[in-house]
């Protein structure tokens, strides 16, 4: 039974009987290769239970083995390793089929190659997912073909295992890396000149070639003799929280990512930016109700608390309350904090609903509103027009667009700082609002 299930046909064979076949078909006219069928047919059944002897008479002819790590990132690509041993005494051809999470919707998966005899073979394929949440994987299929190629065996390798899409730590990682070596312009960031110093006194030095001259301390430089300065250093510990709306508006997706996904993955990169630069980061949800609620701090471990929260939100059907926001904001929130609100308005309307809410958050708060551009409406304002429909659609995505650019000079209009931008650089625009305030000593 077990053999049966293992064995499949190759398509060789079936095509040999083909010929066979139209080699009989021949026979009524030319009696000769009626022979030549038999002799041929015999050849063919002869080699398809040799192929099933060889490939069957090892037990463990190949070793395989998918290796998966505990997390994928989110909107990245993942590398999935295989690898492979080939135990059989001569070479093989190996189709590989994985059977892939249902999320990736990928029915053709199909990996050939060649492997000689005792040679490990070592490859891996990429994924991309779009989505957060537990994505199972199932068997890893090979199917074995020997030199003969009459028959194939199937192998099954791994039973299933499951791996859990977390917000995007590769994200995180790369501006990580570019903060700590003051890479960040090669990635669009701005290098935004200090304007002053902050309050944050640290101590009195000699001065050195490249110090601020303005920072001398004159009646230190009496009592040494030599040059002294003042030495500053950023204001630590300010409490900096990213606010998530998970309404409906969120779920809008773009290449795939819903925005509330894009917004994810920012906080997550620029909490631990932050978190890096030594002030507190805190999260908080909301739609028709509060959801999560991570009060700031600098704490080492505090970035894996909001990376596990992040890995639960998702987006509701129903229109947010900025009413409540507020209210939430005023009780839980008692210091002056850098508020990240993502949000998205679509018309001018929706957002001047909520504008009484934002102006008495931005009273107490440095409040930055964070919207996005519909990139879909680029293919139709940049498209030629050929006909008058063409026209009006090109009209309409124009006033859409000279809309949210409306929406973002009113908020600043009314003192709510704004960005506005298209969603694969919303991690950038909002890590440059963040270094511009603390250039200006805002935060």
């Amino acid at each position: 039974m077990k053999l049966i299930k293992a064995l499949y046909i190759h398509e060789r064979f079936f095509r040999a009987l083909a010929v066979i076949a139209g080699l009989f078909l021949l026979s009524f006219w030319v009696p000769i290769f009626y022979v030549v069928s038999w002799v041929l047919f015999l050849i063919t059944w002869t080699l398809f239970l040799v192929d099933i002897l060889i490939l069957f008479r090892f037990k463990t002819g190949l070793n395989a083995r998918r290796l998966l790590t505990e997390k994928f990132s989110n909107s990245d690509i993942n590398p999935v390793p295989i690898t492979l041993q080939n135990k059989y005494p001569f070479a093989i051809d190996a189709k590989i089929i994985d059977e892939l999470p249902v999320q990736f919707q990928k029915r053709d998966f199909e990996y050939k190659i060649s492997i000689k005899s005792n040679e490990d073979y070592n490859f891996e394929y990429d994924v991309k997912p779009v989505e957060r949440g537990e994505y199972h994987f199932g068997k890893l299929n090979i199917f074995v073909s020997s030199p003969l190629k009459m028959i194939s065996k199937r192998y099954q390798f791994n039973d299933e295992a499951m791996v859990s899409v977390y917000p995007s730590y590769i994200q995180m990682k790369k501006y990580e890396f570019l903060a700590m070596s003051n890479r960040l312009t090669e990635f669009g960031m701005k290098k935004i000149r200090r304007l002053g110093h902050t309050l944050e006194f640290e101590q009195i030095k000699e001065y050195v070639s490249g110090d601020d001259v303005r920072t001398i301390n004159w009646k230190a430089t009496a009592k040494r003799g030599d040059l002294m300065v003042n030495q500053y250093q950023d204001e630590k510990s300010q409490p900096i929280y990213s606010i998530i709306d998970t309404g409906r508006m969120m779920k809008m997706p773009f290449e795939k990512l819903k925005l509330l996904d894009y917004a994810i993955n920012s906080t997550l990169a620029f909490s631990n930016i932050a978190l890096r630069k030594n002030d507190k980061s805190g999260l908080l949800t909301f739609s028709k109700k509060v959801e999560t609620i991570i009060h700031a701090s600098n704490k080492k471990t505090h970035l894996n608390v909001i990376n596990e929260a992040l890995y639960n939100i998702d987006t509701q059907f129903t229109d947010s309350d900025f009413g409540l926001l507020y209210a939430i904001i005023k009780r839980k929130i008692t210091h002056r904090s850098l508020l990240i609100l993502y949000s998205n308005f679509e018309h001018m309307s929706a957002m001047k609903r909520q504008l009484p809410f934002l102006k008495a958050i931005a009273k107490q708060h440095l409040l930055v509103v964070v919207f996005f551009e519909n990139t879909e409406l680029d293919d139709l304002i940049t498209t030629n027009v050929e006909d008058l429909q063409d026209v009006y659609h090109k009209t309409i995505a124009e006033k859409f667009v000279y809309e949210k650019r409306l929406i973002a000079k009113e908020l600043q209009n009314k003192g709510v700082h704004a960005i506005l931008t298209k969603p694969k650089y919303l991690t950038v625009n909002v890590i440059n609002k963040y270094i511009e305030f603390k250039a200006k000593g805002l935060i």
